[in-house]
């Protein structure tokens, strides 16, 4: 096996590097903590204790009651979960939803699934700068609406959705709201009842815990269709052995991000910042997104006239994306840039750039200066 060596990573959005913090506190759970929660021997309900008490950890951390949570294997089975069991269980008020044309793939695939099983499915428009039209949306919703599903940030721009306005005209016109909050829980504050949304999604590996565990919010009183069957556990919602070191490094995770949060945004927006005010004052650049409404670690930029694949490959020691890592394996240009109105020549001229906490104002600069080399090769610069 070839050592990568060291590399400059700068594709947070795709995954996090694994805190040590993190990684200390659930490996006691891979070697001597190792019992199934749901057995009744001592030994189990020893684990079933570390898992309430992590369960009830992380409810602190969104705001929500400990019974509202589902631990799943991440954010794309906790969106499968909450479409597919919202659509079936409300299927007698009505079989319509509505989601966004740049959503993550889980929801748009999940949406595909249900419209071959006769549900129908408006996919809204994106404003050029990828907020959607609140009017739009209001127009959209009908008597038989069963759910309004946006994004909270998206994954390859970063823009925040204006959530509170979107729950809220959701629920004036009687549909249920789910927003998939992968990119916002571990960056900004959350808050369920503030936001007021009925079902939220998350993924540990988003927030420097391993891959493999994930959350959805699910508002009480609010019924759902279990997907997974055999057990019944989760409340019947989510059948399956709790991944019990997972749960614990989510937990932990959620106990250092709520300690460092205001600092990381610190940190990470000043090296964003960095990025752009030396990149896109080059020639031919520009910016992906709403400049004001977005995440303060993203940063997508169209370098017209390039190939960011060819970019991506000559930059063997620094990782970035052109596009969302769940779908990289197929050579096409981004749906969310072509949904802000994007020509495929300026999709594929475009690099997302995605830092994280571990970043310093070194890697940074190395990247620019890679960039520079790479884009305006005929430029001289001070």
């Amino acid at each position: 096996m070839t050592d990568i060596g060291h590399t400059i990573y700068l594709d947070n959005n795709a995954t996090t590097q694994i805190d040590p913090r993190v990684l200390d506190a659930m490996l006691p759970f891979l070697t001597k903590s190792y019992a199934n929660p749901s057995s009744t021997h001592n030994f189990g309900e020893y684990i079933n204790k570390k898992v309430k008490k992590a369960r009830e950890e992380i409810t602190y951390f969104i705001k929500a009651q400990s019974n509202e949570l589902i631990f799943t294997s991440g954010a794309t089975e906790a969106i499968n979960i909450a479409i597919k069991g919202v659509a079936e269980s409300y299927s007698n008020k009505g079989k319509h939803i509505i989601t966004a044309s740049a959503e993550h793939k889980a929801v748009l695939d999940t949406c595909k699934d249900l419209e071959r099983k006769g549900f129908e499915v408006t996919y809204l428009t994106v404003q050029s700068n990828g907020l959607i039209d609140l009017a739009e949306l209001e127009k959209a919703i009908r008597l038989d609406t069963v759910l309004v599903s946006v994004m909270y940030v998206n994954n390859e721009t970063g823009v925040i959705q204006r959530i509170k306005e979107i729950t809220k005209l959701a629920h004036e016109k009687g549909a249920l709201f789910m927003t998939d909050a992968t990119q916002a829980v571990g960056k900004i504050e959350i808050d369920v009842d503030d936001l007021g949304v009925d079902l939220l999604c998350f993924s540990g590996h988003k927030m420097y815990a391993p891959k493999g565990i994930g959350a959805l919010y699910v508002r009480n009183k609010i019924k759902l269709t279990p997907q997974i069957h055999g057990g019944g556990h989760e409340n019947g919602l989510r059948s399956g052995t709790l991944n019990v070191p997972g749960i614990i490094a989510l937990a932990k995770a959620c106990e250092i991000t709520s300690e460092e949060m205001d600092l990381n945004q610190k940190n990470i927006s000043a090296l964003r910042d960095k990025i752009e005010s030396e990149l896109l004052i080059l020639p031919n650049t520009s910016l992906n997104g709403d400049l004001e409404n977005r995440i303060y670690n993203t940063s997508n930029i169209c370098f017209k006239g390039q190939d960011a694949n060819v970019l991506i490959g000559r930059m063997k020691n620094i990782a970035v994306s052109n596009g969302s890592a769940c779908s990289s394996a197929v050579v096409e240009p981004s749906h969310v840039l072509k949904a802000m109105g994007l020509s495929d020549d300026k999709a594929f001229a475009s690099l997302r750039f995605s830092l994280g906490k571990y970043n310093s104002i070194e890697d940074i600069e190395t990247v620019i200066s890679k960039i520079k080399e790479l884009t305006q090769p005929n430029l001289k610069y001070a």
